[in-house]
């Protein structure tokens, strides 16, 4: 049953993560909005559970909230956990703790996914539209020559009306762009094999297969988790099939691209690149793809940073108080999902 234990109304609550994500995402005020609903253990935060002060926390807990750096919670830690039932994580995939010990002891658990989800989404359409316009390029262009370009000669397929969007995958992220791009005057295709006709025309796309996804788009935008079944997904082939001037941008992971391959077509200038993520982060100072021009490389900050951390700790503390009501989880992760999560 969902729920706190019925002898604790106040769920007995820990924190497991990184002391530093700790005071990035919960610094003393969400802290003490945190204490508000549970019965919060304070600070020191938990980053080894084999210590003698952990092993002493977990005895009594019945809930963690963790975040980045969380060590596994393997068969070990929750033998030293009796009461635990409940894990609400303040990021986004709980693949790095949450091992199948958990699952089979019937521990629910939460992530901040959804709101992980947001910015990342932001970070999406601004790069797409800022790409159809030619942005960055154009701006390079004008600091170089100072003076400015014709306007009346510009290429008539620069312009972000009509223009073709791909989505591929329609995770949480994928989803939450193609909402955010609906009013636009673009048209979007998705290619996800686990979502039916029907759902992608609801969610107001095109379903497409893979390879239509790369020749039918003028950017294509990658939100596939990294699976085994997804590691170079985005193949050499697919990338020479592109558009000529077509753009990919991934905030997904590196390794969902081939990227040797990538680097090669951005050599050709075939296409550009928009690349928050890349396969290894960062790549070796002498790595190729630092040459390219044509494509734009930032520091995987498409996540929540900064203030948006702020939503990731609301939504954790929504959780908590929710659990500690008993009404269940509104972003429970399931054990069936989990692997096609990120």
């Amino acid at each position: 049953m969902p729920g706190a234990p019925s002898d604790r109304p106040r769920p007995r609550t820990a924190l497991a993560m990184k002391p530093d994500a700790a005071q990035a995402v919960l610094p003393p005020g969400t802290l003490q909005a945190l204490g508000a609903v549970c019965d919060l253990i304070p600070p020191p935060v938990l980053d080894d559970f084999g210590t003698d002060r952990a092993r002493r926390v977990l005895a009594d807990v019945d809930l963690l909230v963790t975040g980045w750096g969380c060590p596994p919670l393997d068969a070990d830690v929750l033998a030293a956990a009796p009461r635990l039932r409940a894990v609400v994580h303040t990021a986004g995939t709980v693949r790095g703790h949450v091992t199948e010990a958990c699952w089979e002891r019937g521990i629910e658990v939460s992530s901040a996914a959804a709101a992980n989800a947001l910015p990342v989404a932001e970070y999406t359409v601004a790069m797409i539209l800022l790409a159809g316009k030619q942005v960055l390029e154009r701006a390079t262009a004008y600091r170089a020559a100072r003076r400015r370009e014709e306007p009346l000669n510009v290429v008539a397929t620069l312009g972000n009306y009509r223009r073709t969007v791909g989505i591929l995958s329609a995770s949480l992220i994928g989803r939450r762009v193609i909402e955010l791009l609906r009013p636009y005057d673009l048209d979007v295709l998705l290619h996800d094999p686990y979502v039916t006709d029907e759902e992608v025309a609801a969610l107001g796309a095109r379903p497409v297969s893979l390879p239509e996804l790369f020749t039918g788009s003028d950017i294509v935008s990658v939100h596939t988790p990294l699976l085994p079944a997804t590691r170079g997904l985005v193949s050499r082939d697919l990338l020479t099939s592109m558009r000529p001037d077509a753009v990919l941008v991934n905030t997904a992971r590196g390794a969902v691209v081939d990227q040797d391959a990538l680097v090669d077509v951005l050599r050709e200038r075939r296409i550009r690149a928009v690349l928050d993520v890349t396969d290894p982060e960062v790549p070796p100072a002498d790595h190729p793809l630092w040459d390219c021009d044509n494509a734009l490389i930032t520091p995987h900050l498409a996540g929540s940073q900064g203030n948006e951390w702020q939503r990731l700790a609301d939504l954790a503390i929504g959780e908590v108080k929710r659990w500690a009501a008993g009404d269940g989880f509104a972003h429970p992760v399931r054990r069936e999902r989990l692997a096609f999560l990120a």
